[in-house]
C-alpha cells in the first residue's frame, strides 16, 4: 500500500479575481463540452486542458500564478518595521521608503510563482486547474516570473535603504527560494517560512534602528510559525495539542503587544520625546483595539480546531491565521505610536474583507497562496 504523502502548507486567501479556467457555464448556452464546430469555445477548452499547449500567458494567468490579492497580507510587514524604527526618534519619512513595501510584495509574489514551479508535478495530479499543469504558463515561464520578481524586490530594497536594506533583502530572498524549492515538505519548513516574515519586518526597519523592530519581527515570526504548523493538518487533520498550542500562542502574542510598554516616547531627545497625555492614551487604546481585532480574527477558528481537530477545521483556522496578519501588523504599528500606519493597515484589512465578501457573493472558492 502506497503511503500517504506528507500534507503540504496550503493556506487560503479569499477571493480569486476570476475562476481559474473557463467552463461551459462561463460562456453561455452556446458553449458545450467537446469539439466546437469552426473552432470556438471547445477549442479554448482544449487549450486550457492540454498541458504544454504553446500560447502566451495572459494577465489573468500571471495574476493567478502569483496570487496577487495575497500581497495585501505582506505589505504591512515592512510598514510595521518602519514604524518601529522611527518610534521615539525624529527620523523623517523619505519618498524612497515607499519602495520598502514594494520590495516586500515583489519578493512575496515571486515566491508564489516559485511555489507553483516547485509543485508542478504534484499539482498535475492534485490541482490540474492551476496555471502550470493546465498549460497556461510553462514551468520555465513561472521560474522566470519568480526570478524577475525576486530581482525586482531586491533592487527595490536596495534603492530604498542601500546596503543596510540589501543585507536583509538578500537573506530574505534566499529563505523564500529555500522554502518553495527545498524546505516546504521538510520538518524545517515552518521555521523557514516564519523566518521570511521576521526578515520582512526587519527589512522595513533598515532606514532606522533595526533593533527597535525586533519585538514586532518576533511577533510576526511566532504567528507565522503557528499558522504554518497548523496548516500541515489541512489534508488529514491536525491534533488538539497543535491547535491548542497555536491558540495559546495567539493569546500570548496579542497580550504581549497590547500590554508591553509602547516605544512611541522612549529614547527620543527633547521635543521628539515629548508626547501629550492624550496622544499616549490614544496610542495605548488603539494598540489594545488592534490586538483585540487580531485575536478575534483567528482565535475562534483555532479554538474550534483544538476542540475538533478535523481537516476542515484546520483549513479554516489556517485561512483565519493568514487573514489575521494585517491586524497583527497594525497592532505593532500602533504600539510604536504610528497611528497613521495603523489607519492605513486598517484600510488594507477592510479592502481584503471586501474582496473576500465579493468572492463569497459570487460563489467563488478561495485561492491557495501556496
Amino acid at each position: 500500500m502506497t503511503p500517504r504523502p506528507t500534507p503540504r502548507f496550503r493556506p487560503r486567501f479569499d477571493p480569486p479575481l476570476w475562476p481559474s479556467t473557463p467552463t461551459p457555464a462561463d460562456h453561455g448556452d452556446d458553449c458545450q463540452e467537446g469539439p466546437h464546430p469552426g473552432g470556438g469555445c471547445g477549442e479554448r477548452h482544449e487549450q486550457h486542458e492540454r498541458p504544454g499547449h504553446p500560447r502566451r500567458p495572459g494577465l489573468r494567468d500571471l495574476v493567478e500564478l502569483v496570487r496577487a490579492p495575497a500581497a495585501l497580507s505582506v505589505v504591512g510587514d515592512s510598514l510595521a518595521g518602519l514604524a518601529a524604527a522611527r518610534a521615539g526618534t525624529s527620523m523623517p519619512i523619505r519618498a524612497r521608503h515607499a519602495l520598502l513595501p514594494v520590495a516586500s510584495a515583489c519578493l512575496y509574489l515571486g515566491g508564489m510563482a516559485l511555489n507553483d514551479y516547485g509543485d508542478r508535478h504534484v499539482d498535475a495530479v492534485e490541482r490540474p486547474e492551476r496555471p502550470i499543469p493546465s498549460g497556461r504558463i510553462s514551468p520555465r515561464g513561472a521560474l522566470t516570473v519568480g526570478a524577475a520578481l525576486t530581482a525586482g524586490g531586491v533592487a527595490a530594497a536596495g534603492l530604498a535603504g542601500g546596503r543596510r536594506a540589501l543585507a536583509v533583502a538578500l537573506p530574505l530572498a534566499a529563505c523564500v527560494w529555500t522554502y518553495d524549492l527545498v524546505a516546504k515538505d521538510h520538518p524545517t519548513g515552518p521555521f523557514v517560512m516564519a523566518a521570511c516574515r521576521g526578515l520582512d519586518v526587519l527589512l522595513g526597519a533598515t532606514p532606522g534602528d533595526v533593533r527597535s523592530a525586533l519585538p514586532a519581527a518576533a511577533g510576526l515570526t511566532a504567528h507565522t510559525l503557528g499558522v504554518t504548523v497548523l496548516s500541515r493538518g489541512e489534508v488529514h487533520g491536525t491534533t488538539s495539542w497543535v491547535a491548542g498550542g497555536v491558540a495559546a500562542g495567539t493569546i500570548a502574542g496579542a497580550a504581549a503587544a497590547a500590554t508591553t510598554r509602547s516605544t512611541a516616547s522612549a529614547g527620543a531627545p527633547g521635543g521628539a520625546r515629548y508626547r501629550t497625555v492624550n496622544h499616549r492614551t490614544v496610542t495605548r487604546w488603539t494598540t489594545v483595539a488592534a490586538a483585540g481585532a487580531y485575536a478575534a480574527a483567528c482565535l475562534p477558528a483555532q479554538v474550534r480546531a483544538a476542540a475538533e481537530p478535523t481537516a476542515a477545521n484546520a483549513r479554516t483556522a489556517t485561512r483565519s491565521g493568514i487573514q489575521a496578519m494585517v491586524p497583527l501588523q497594525a497592532t505593532w504599528a500602533a504600539r510604536s505610536g504610528s497611528l497613521g500606519t495603523t489607519a492605513l493597515l486598517a484600510g488594507v484589512a477592510a479592502v481584503g474583507y471586501g474582496l473576500r465578501l465579493v468572492g463569497r457573493l459570487r460563489g467563488r472558492a478561495g485561492v491557495s497562496i501556496t
